[in-house]
């Protein structure tokens, strides 16, 4: 190890983050480090951030990383085909690259997956969450590069629009010409809209409470074609009357906490349709949940856990291609001693400070 020190973030308990000189390590031929230039914060850094989703503290957040290569090994430079000074996007997820589910492309379900920000600092070498100056980069992880000349806050994007593709596309299989409706306009619920509409989707429904009249805005900025404030008009009615009787082919459950969306969306779907669960409700049951219309309307009911390699690409490819205005999505920059602001501002816990995607950026220190 190098006497050479970053600053990082470290969660101590729920609730708890305190700044760390922590070491920073030499690299071997399979890994690497890198210099972390944004680091995404979404819904599920709250819930690590108070202890709904357990981590092994202490332990460094942050799974959204993008940065510089800064040293990397030989063998690791010609199996991921980039090398010192080269931007990448690092997933999230560490498969074990041996099993059955790593073979056959599923590592996100592999049984011994480590994931980045849940690695406690006790192994080393140390830095396994994005919330640092630096991040370490293991010999399994999977990396996809970057243009260099997009601004780190917008090439950061890639983690919720890579979930938009795979939740809102690959999972569903969603058609040119499909209906769609959205349920939750937060970061990935846009970005679903934005997946859909380059999939050639037919109509897109966004729902979303009247507190998210900016978000439902910006739904139809990005390609929704009709928005449904659920506070002030009865969804399924509306659903109904959007697509003559006949429901959505796909409806995508992307609200946080919320479990009304997860039963509602047994009605909005048409027969034969597929609903897609992604939004994670902290272990609660779902009241409602009327099992007889999943049978007799032959509806899929899907999870979604993760993101994939082709779907992160999908994501990179869209951003570097500048056809999609994701960049208004962008409200919020933090530095890395802020980051409980970040977490709290996009919380709404902050008063008057709405976030709908927001970063930490290293460089700011």
């Amino acid at each position: 190890m190098s006497t050479r020190t970053c600053l990082a973030m470290v969660q101590t308990g729920p609730g708890k983050l305190e700044p760390r000189d922590l070491p920073v390590p030499e690299v071997g031929d399979d890994d690497a480090l890198l210099r972390v230039e944004a680091c995404g914060i979404c819904g599920s850094d709250h819930e690590q951030f108070a202890g709904v989703l357990p981590a092994p503290f202490p332990v460094i957040p942050g799974h959204e990383p993008l940065g510089i290569v800064e040293a990397i090994g030989d063998a690791a430079a010609a199996r991921w085909g980039v090398d010192v000074g080269d931007r990448i996007a690092v997933e999230t997820m560490l498969g074990c690259r041996a099993c059955a589910r790593c073979l056959q492309g599923d590592y996100h379900l592999c049984r011994s997956r480590r994931i980045y920000s849940y690695i406690p600092l006790s192994e080393p070498p140390g830095l396994w969450g994005a919330y640092a100056e630096y991040l370490y980069v293991a010999p399994n992880a999977v990396v996809h590069k970057v243009d260099p000349t997009l601004p780190p806050e917008l090439a950061v994007m890639f983690n919720p629009l890579g979930a938009g593709f795979r939740w809102a596309v690959e999972i569903p299989e969603t058609k040119p010409g499909d209906t769609l409706v959205i349920l939750g306009p937060g970061q990935r619920g846009l970005c679903s809209v934005l997946a859909a509409r380059e999939a050639g989707a037919g109509t897109i429904i966004v729902t979303g409470l009247s507190a998210d009249a900016r978000k439902l805005a910006l739904a139809r900025d990005f390609g929704a074609d009709f928005t449904i404030d659920v506070e002030r008009e009865d969804p399924k009615r509306r659903i109904r009357e959007l697509t003559d009787g006949v429901g959505a082919d796909v409806v995508v459950e992307v609200s946080a906490y919320a479990t009304a969306p997860v039963a509602g969306a047994l009605d909005y779907v048409a027969a034969g349709g597929t609903v897609v669960l992604a939004g994670v409700k902290g272990m609660k049951p779902i009241p409602d949940f009327v099992s007889d219309k999943v049978v007799l309307k032959e509806i899929r009911v899907l999870g979604a856990m993760g993101v994939t390699w082709s779907a992160y690409a999908s994501a990179v490819r869209l951003i570097e291609s500048g056809r999609t205005p994701i960049a208004k999505m962008h409200t919020h920059d933090f530095g890395l001693r802020e980051a409980e602001r970040a977490i709290r501002t996009l919380a709404r816990e902050i008063p008057g400070e709405e976030s709908i995607h927001s970063c930490l950026l290293p460089g700011r220190e």
